[in-house]
């Protein structure tokens, strides 16, 4: 048996924001929930709502730009740049640039709906 899997197939998440998620490995791809491994494209003008999730998130940019509100604190990513948000931290995720937003997200443990506690 092999040691190794090559995903070929990621599960491309519905979604009704115009946002592009494409899930590599994690719970809805592989059935992993260690880690999950998204491929992302935000588009101009999109955000989500705060969230405080149960999981470490890593964030590599590699085209365009990211904004993040920190416990407060507003950052701008720009691509080349990463950064781990400690979980249970209150986050928003935006992209109020005129360009798309791609983008690898690493989630530990893996990414889950019942983790990630958005705000209404």
């Amino acid at each position: 048996m092999k040691k190794y899997f090559i995903q070929k197939a990621p599960f491309v998440v519905p979604t009704t924001d115009g946002k592009v998620i494409e899930e590599h490995h994690g719970m809805a791809t592989t059935n992993n929930k260690e880690i999950s491994i998204a491929h992302m494209i935000a588009p101009p003008g999109w955000s989500e709502p705060f969230q405080t999730p149960e999981f470490d998130e890593y964030t590599y940019i590699i085209k365009g730009k990211k904004q993040f509100i920190i416990d407060g604190e507003t950052v701008i990513l720009e691509a080349g740049q990463s950064i781990k948000i400690e979980k249970n931290v209150r986050v928003q995720y935006s992209n109020p640039f005129e360009e798309p937003c791609e983008y690898i997200a690493v989630c530990t443990p893996a990414f889950s709906i019942d983790l990630v506690h958005r705000e209404e």
